[in-house]
C-alpha cells in the first residue's frame, strides 16, 4: 500500500514533510536503444492519499535537472523544498487534499534511482560511461512498472514541464488506456535543430574536460566540474528571456562603476550570476547523467515513426489534454505547443490550451505567475475522481 506523506502543522506556508521511498526491480528493463537494465532501483515520493477506487493518482514527470522531490520538504531539512512546491500541495493547483501525487526519479539520473554512479550488477563495477542510453519512452515504461507495484491501474493525470511534458505526451501514446488526462507544459513534440545544437555544445564542454576521462572519472577520484559549469551556464541562458536578463542585470557592473579592462576577471553582474549557477550545478549534478538526459531530449520524436506526421502519431492518444506555453519561452516556443494542439484537434481529441504572456522565458513553468497557476488549478478542479476516502 502506498505510504501517504504526513502534513506538518508546525509550518504555516502550506507545505509539508515527506519521506523519500524506493523500490527495487529485478525484471530486466529492455531499452529502446538496445541496452538493458538487468536490475534497477527507482526513488519516488508521494503526496496526499490514494482513494478507495484508486482513481485520483497524478504522476509528475521531472525535467532535466530535477528529481522525485516535487513538493514539501524533508524532515530536518527545512530548506529542502521540492522543485514544484508552488504547484503541488494542499490547496494548491494540484491539490493533495484531492489527489494522490507521485514524483519519480528516472533511471540514469543522479538523485537516487539507478544511474551511472551506481554499480552494474552484471560486472560489480560502477557503470560510468557504460550506463546504457535511455529514452523518454524507457522512462515511461519504468514509471508504469512503478505504478504496477503501487497497485495503480489508471492515472487521473500525468503532468510535466519541458522534458517532463514530453514524458506526459509519451504516456498518452504508450499507455493510452492508463491515463485520463495529460498536462503538457512548456514542451514540444521534438527538439528543433537549435535545441539539439545547444545540447551538443553543452555535452562537448563536459566530454572535453580533462577530468572527464571518457566518462569514467569516478575511478580517478575527480569530477569534470569545468565542463559541468560551462554546460550549466549555457543552459541557464536558454532558460531565461532577454527581458528578464535585461531587467535583472542589464549592463550593471560587478565592481564599482568602471571597467577593469581585463579579459579574465568578472566585469558584469550577469557574468557573476552565470558563474555562480555553474559552480552550484557542478557540485551536485553528475556529468554522465547530463549526457544521458540531453540525449533523451534529442531522441524524442513520436512523429518519426509516422514519416514526420504528428497528427498520425497522436492518433493513438485518447486522454484529454491541457497544454500551456509562455510567450517569451524561445527554447520551447508557443508555436511548438500549437503544433501539438493542432494535431490533437485534427484527431478530434479534447484539448485545452493556454498561452501565457509572461516575461520569464522557459523558466516560467516553475514560477508563480497567477494566471498560469489559475489555469492549472481550474483544469485539475474539473478532473473527476471518486470520493476522497483513503484506501
Amino acid at each position: 500500500m502506498p505510504t501517504a506523506c504526513v502534513f506538518s502543522k508546525a509550518r504555516t506556508d502550506m507545505t509539508f514533510a515527506v519521506t523519500p521511498q524506493s523500490l527495487n526491480f529485478d525484471q530486466p528493463l529492455q531499452l529502446k536503444g538496445g541496452g538493458v537494465l538487468s536490475a534497477y532501483q527507482l526513488h519516488y515520493e508521494t503526496y496526499g492519499r490514494l482513494n478507495a477506487k484508486r482513481d485520483n493518482a497524478v504522476l509528475i514527470c521531472h525535467a532535466l535537472n530535477a528529481s522525485h522531490h516535487v513538493a514539501g520538504y524533508h524532515e530536518g531539512q527545512p530548506k529542502s523544498t521540492g522543485w514544484w512546491d508552488n504547484m503541488v500541495g494542499p490547496g494548491k493547483p494540484v491539490d493533495t487534499d484531492r489527489f494522490f501525487v507521485i514524483g519519480v526519479n528516472n533511471p540514469g539520473s543522479c538523485f537516487g534511482s539507478t544511474g551511472p554512479m551506481h554499480t552494474n550488477p552484471q560486472t560489480q563495477q560502477v557503470y560510468g560511461a557504460d550506463f546504457p542510453v535511455v529514452t523518454v519512452e524507457d522512462w515511461v515504461t519504468a514509471q508504469a512498472r512503478l505504478l504496477d507495484a503501487l497497485g495503480i491501474e489508471q492515472l487521473a493525470a500525468v503532468m510535466g514541464g519541458s522534458l517532463g511534458g514530453m514524458q506526459a505526451l509519451s504516456w498518452s501514446l504508450q499507455y493510452p488506456e492508463r491515463i485520463r488526462h495529460a498536462v503538457v507544459i512548456a514542451s514540444a513534440p521534438n527538439l528543433n535543430a537549435e535545441n539539439i545544437a545547444f545540447n551538443e555544445v553543452a555535452r562537448r564542454a563536459i566530454t572535453t574536460d580533462p577530468d572527464f576521462h571518457g566518462g569514467d572519472f569516478y575511478a580517478h577520484g575527480v569530477v569534470p566540474k569545468r565542463g559541468l559549469r560551462i554546460a550549466r551556464m549555457l543552459g541557464h541562458i536558454t532558460y531565461l528571456s532577454d527581458d528578464v536578463m535585461n531587467t535583472k542585470f542589464g549592463r550593471a557592473l560587478q565592481h564599482g562603476d568602471a571597467f577593469k579592462y581585463s579579459t579574465q576577471d568578472i566585469e558584469f553582474q550577469i557574468e557573476s550570476y552565470l558563474r555562480y549557477q555553474g559552480d552550484k550545478f557542478s557540485e551536485y549534478f553528475d556529468a554522465n547523467t547530463y549526457l544521458l538526459i540531453t540525449r533523451a531530449l534529442d531522441y524524442f520524436d513520436p512523429a518519426s515513426a509516422h514519416q514526420g506526421n504528428l497528427t498520425a502519431a497522436l492518433a493513438a492518444a485518447t486522454a484529454k489534454f491541457l497544454l500551456v506555453s509562455f510567450t517569451t519561452d524561445w527554447r520551447f516556443a508557443p508555436s511548438r505547443s500549437r503544433e501539438m494542439v493542432q494535431a490533437l484537434v485534427a484527431n478530434q481529441r479534447d484539448v485545452s490550451y493556454a498561452e501565457i504572456d509572461a516575461p520569464h522565458g522557459h523558466d516560467a513553468f516553475l514560477l508563480d505567475d497567477p494566471r498560469y497557476l489559475k489555469v492549472v488549478k481550474s483544469y485539475f478542479d474539473g478532473i473527476q475522481t471518486s470520493a476522497a476516502e483513503a484506501a
